[in-house]
């Protein structure tokens, strides 16, 4: 008797915890499970979709992009405007081989291993800065500080701006625009949504909500054309093989994903480190590598929960008969959780091997920016161990979660610096 299959759709869940008793249901008895998509917050009612939990379908539904497409629908669990669905497909993301292959080609010229290395000085130097001031300022208030308001935001947004060449007077507007576009079903992240001519709330991926980031995207990659420098934006601006509509969405790709990639996984790292001092101090003590570290903090916190696909064909998973043009939605969390490939699952073991987690996506789509990621995590870690030695990093109150059933975000991390 397995009972109903429960809901895996709504924002407004995660936002208390990730609903790991309602994954291993899923995982156990309902591998690919229908889901019913109500209106919620305001948002329209959907089709639904089907839920994908374990590990093997995952992976599998990632890798094959012939049967489950990014294209047709693009990635988001909600459907777009059918008025916005032309101009949503351009972004790399919401592609298919070949056209993708060739999008990825082009920015990888750009986002390469030299180029992202050559800023790890800066990134260990900025930890260090905004680590020490946060421990000061605990000392002069209340011994406690808010990781996320007084580190992991910075840390992520200013990192990524570097290695684009934003300039410093610009740098809030990227962290405006993902909290609009990432945060968009939580209110305290999003404020109150712009109503379209139907009242609707507008999507925030809607060419007509994102005019000013693609705006100034042309007006910085005109400056970098004027001025050029050693940065992601000169050498996209400078392509001639790239065209503007294609500028904008790798701009929009970019400031959002490169950005809520870190700014989601940074704070997570630091509260499951914070709720077990055991594993931190043997971390800090080096009787486990930052490296596998930070890959043990992703599979247990990854900062995306959810990707779409469209089935493109009829085709059967793990026993379940999919129609084509139904949603197929893989669920990160959940396949990071999965006892057949991940030995007690809920454990936080730092030098788990092997770490298949899907945490950076898997098959064509896998995060282009993962090199740069690990690199910021891993050194966050290591200068964390040294400015707050175990014993001195501890929890002052639950972290406060994102609602969003897209990306697993904190808001607040409040630590007592003991």
């Amino acid at each position: 008797m397995t009972g109903p299959v429960p809901d895996v759709f709504d924002p407004r869940l995660y936002g208390q915890g990730i609903p790991h008793d309602r994954y291993r249901l899923l995982r156990d008895h309902h591998p690919v499970a229908w889901q019913e998509e109500p209106e919620v917050l305001g948002w329209p009612a959907g089709p639904g979709f089907w839920a994908v939990t374990r590990h093997a379908d995952v992976v599998r539904v990632l890798k094959d992009s012939a049967t489950y497409s990014s294209y047709l629908g693009a990635t988001q669990i909600r459907d777009p405007d059918p008025a916005d669905l032309p101009f949503i497909r351009r972004m790399m993301l919401n592609q298919d081989p070949p056209h993708h292959r060739r999008l990825r080609t082009l920015v990888s010229r750009a986002f390469t291993s030299r180029r992202i290395d050559r800023f790890a000085d800066v990134v260990r130097e900025r930890a260090r800065t905004l680590l020490a001031g946060a421990v000061d300022g605990a000392r002069a208030g209340d011994g406690t500080c808010d990781l996320v308001a007084q580190v992991t935001d910075d840390y992520a947004l200013l990192n990524l701006t570097d290695l684009l060449g934003v300039p410093e007077t610009d740098r809030a507007l990227l962290l405006h625009w993902t909290q609009r576009v990432i945060g968009y079903q939580d209110p305290d992240e999003a404020g109150t949504p712009t109503l379209g001519p139907d009242g609707k709330p507008l999507n925030p991926r809607s060419p007509s909500a994102l005019r000013d980031m693609f705006d100034y995207a042309h007006a910085l990659a005109a400056h970098k054309r004027r001025h050029p420098a050693d940065d992601v934006l000169t050498a996209l601006a400078t392509d001639p093989e790239l065209t503007a509509p294609e500028l904008e969405m790798f701009f929009f790709l970019l400031v959002v994903a490169g950005n809520d990639t870190v700014r989601s996984a940074a704070p997570g790292g630091l509260s499951l480190l914070a709720q077990h001092p055991e594993a931190y101090a043997r971390l800090c003590r080096g009787e486990a590598g930052f490296a596998g570290a930070v890959d043990e903090l992703l599979r247990r916190h990854p900062p995306v929960l959810t990707f779409r696909r469209t089935a493109v064909q009829d085709t059967v998973l793990a026993g379940t008969r999919i129609r084509t043009g139904d949603k197929v939605v893989v669920l990160h969390a959940s396949a990071n959780h999965d006892e057949r490939v991940f030995p007690d699952p809920y454990a936080l073991d730092l030098t788990r091997s092997p770490n298949p987690h899907v945490s950076f996506g898997d098959g064509p789509h896998v995060c282009l920016g993962a090199h740069f990621a690990r690199l910021q995590l891993r050194t966050l870690y290591e200068e964390t161990c040294r400015a707050l030695p175990p014993g001195r990093l501890q929890l002052a109150a639950p972290p406060v979660r994102l609602v969003s059933n897209f990306i697993n975000g904190l808001k607040s991390l409040l630590v007592a610096l003991s």
